[in-house]
């Protein structure tokens, strides 16, 4: 009986506190549960339509989270750019604490000092615009086994997995310096784990609204198929580990290697544990595969859902081109309709369409509005991208909208920021749009493609599979015809 009195009288509290504050808009919400039941199939196209009746800048109770989400350039620049410093921490979340090693990967580390090495790290080591155009040989490598995997494919051509292993052999020789793929029972374990992984972290987890609750997580098939995610990942990840140490002085140092060498300089400025090591490059591996491949899957898919965006861009691909056997990274510079398509796919389908959640590191306003700390934060960047008041037909694939004009995805244009902005930017932006680029324009460059059958473009199904990033809901099947 106490123990329930106690609860009410919690309840109360936590109710009048709230009332008492000058909060953001909120919806409606149910007893204990808040706004969880609104946030749908798909949150980002729920958050959407509620914020289309309550504003820009809303605040939900997700089970006992407070959740600000935004969902206009305006307010997203209040939060990523005017008060950055204070919404630049990442909440615990439960499965990430548990597969990265107590969130020791970069995407989700806590904001502080051991975030800031390790992004150092990354960018000097990996990321920087030197590093990314040293490693052009491994992209034009996996480049030429794609098309030659297609042109001796049979006639339907499963694009999305052949996507997902190219840019899964890029970013795996960019960073261990070796394939995944040369042990298939790896490259098929790690390809389940990250697949997997994506869907679990988008799942709702009752021990991350409900932190009192936790202990139900213990007895659900969630939390088994957690630990297996992680028992993968941890065995791949201390493989790699292993076979770069039994390897010991490499003549090209890859990324692990430096890492590792790290740890026997005595003048480094960080020391990264093992553990630590196996967060930031599994989480950099699962990263930059999963945003590169599902944007060119996007891409495919719009430009045969819409022909004559198809047309205009391989004739721009084909006329620089000039029956190359490649298109070479150099002649995407000149590209210019393309990379308007890229844009236009980056706007209509940002990888992750919430981005990554924020957490308020102290209590702060935006306007007029009290935000307590330690609230969550989604930023609805697939909704900022299809704002009506900054894109005309917001809903329409219109590639044109992007030739002369300047407005980029680099966190200058806070209406269009499919890697975000600010602190917790993705750092991996030259990475991916090299990669993106040049596998697009050799696609379209070497084949004609279109749907099976009877299928026109309008077929084709364009819808998307829930988590954390934008996939679609079913593989991209086409019909590859070979130019030459």
């Amino acid at each position: 009986m106490l123990a329930f009195l106690s609860f009410l009288l919690y309840l109360l509290f936590d109710y009048l506190s709230f009332k008492n504050s000058n909060h953001p808009p909120s919806p409606p919400k149910l007893p204990i549960i808040g706004n969880l039941h609104q946030l749908g199939y798909l949150p980002h196209q729920s958050l959407r339509s509620l914020s289309l009746k309550h504003g820009p800048l809303m605040l939900l109770q997700i089970g006992r989270i407070p959740t600000l989400v935004v969902s206009s350039p305006e307010m997203a620049e209040q939060v990523m750019k005017m008060k950055d410093h204070i919404f630049a921490n990442r909440p615990k979340i439960k499965i990430m604490d548990k597969i990265c090693y107590g969130q020791k990967n970069m995407s989700f580390s806590q904001y502080g000092e051991y975030w800031r090495q390790a992004k150092k790290v990354i960018i000097l080591h990996l990321l920087s615009n030197k590093k990314v155009q040293s490693i052009q040989p491994i992209r034009d490598d996996e480049v030429t086994l794609l098309l030659r995997r297609i042109s001796t494919s049979s006639s339907l051509v499963n694009l999305s997995e052949m996507l997902s292993d190219t840019t899964s052999n890029i970013v795996s020789r960019a960073i261990l310096g070796k394939y995944l793929a040369s042990d298939k029972k790896r490259n098929n374990e790690f390809h389940y784990a990250l697949n997997k992984g994506m869907e679990l972290i988008g799942e709702f987890r009752v021990e991350d609204f409900f932190p009192s609750l936790a202990w139900i997580g213990k007895f659900t098939k969630s939390n088994d198929l957690v630990n297996e995610v992680f028992k993968i990942i941890d065995g791949l990840s201390s493989a790699v580990i292993d076979d770069h140490v039994a390897l010991d002085k490499a003549e090209k140092p890859d990324f692990v290697d430096v890492l590792l060498h790290l740890q026997e300089d005595p003048n480094a400025d960080f020391i990264f544990t093992r553990d630590e090591i196996k967060a930031i490059f599994m989480d950099l591996i699962a990263a930059a595969t999963d945003t590169s491949y599902i944007t060119i899957e996007w891409a495919m898919a719009e430009l045969i859902h819409n022909p004559e965006a198809m047309r205009k861009v391989q004739e721009e691909v084909r006329g620089i081109a000039e029956k190359k056997s490649m298109v070479e990274q150099h002649d995407t510079n000149k590209m210019y309709y393309l990379k308007a398509v890229v844009k236009e796919v980056l706007r209509l389908h940002p990888p992750a369409p919430l981005l990554l959640p924020r957490e308020s590191m102290e209590d702060t306003k935006i306007l007029d509005y009290d935000i307590p700390k330690k609230c969550r934060v989604i930023i609805n960047a697939w909704a900022i991208g299809r704002h009506p008041d900054y894109w005309e037909m917001p809903e329409k694939f219109q590639p044109e909208r992007f030739l002369n004009n300047s407005i980029d995805y680099k966190g200058h244009d806070f209406q269009f920021i499919p890697f975000g902005v600010g602190r917790r930017a993705c750092p991996g932006i030259a990475f991916a749009i090299a990669t993106i680029e040049l596998l697009l324009s050799n696609l379209l460059n070497h084949f004609d493609w279109k749907l099976p059958g009877e299928l026109r473009g309008e077929d084709l199904n364009m819808d998307e599979a829930p988590g954390l990033t934008t996939r679609r809901k079913t593989s991209l099947v086409l019909i590859a015809e070979p130019q030459w």
